[in-house]
């Protein structure tokens, strides 16, 4: 009985001046967090949404010197002279790929991927050599 006063009041000395520290380090209320950061907003050295290497500082741009509707006509007057670029690749080498006479015929297409199957050479799909490996 006696041995277990004696670890007890040794557990009790052991761990008073921990939590006596952890008192005096409670963490910030949630009213102290909400002054930081509207602080903080407004000297703009908040990091912004994703992960940022740094805060920014400032005002990002200036902005654009052309108002929405300027954008929009100048986008409709392209698009009248056929000058807009297609979406998706605009490649020089992909439009010459595409301009491309194929020198065999889609049956002997058919017939090659058809032999392939049968020969169990063909690739599952997302399994090919540029796939990434989880």
């Amino acid at each position: 009985m006696v041995r277990i006063r004696i670890f007890a009041a040794a557990v009790a000395a052991t761990l008073a001046p921990s939590l006596a520290l952890a008192q005096a380090s409670a963490p910030p209320s949630r009213a102290d967090v909400k002054a930081e950061t509207r602080a903080a907003e407004k000297a703009h050295t908040l990091t912004p949404a994703g992960e940022a290497e740094r805060p920014t500082t400032g005002t990002p741009g200036k902005g654009s010197t052309t108002t929405r509707a300027e954008r929009k006509a100048a986008t409709v007057e392209a698009r009248k002279k056929h000058e807009l670029a297609p979406a998706g690749s605009t490649q020089d080498y992909d439009n010459a790929v595409r301009k491309q006479k194929s020198s065999k015929t889609k049956a002997e297409r058919k017939a090659e991927t058809a032999e392939a199957k049968k020969k169990g050479e063909l690739v599952p799909a997302g399994e090919g050599p540029g796939t990434p490996k989880p």
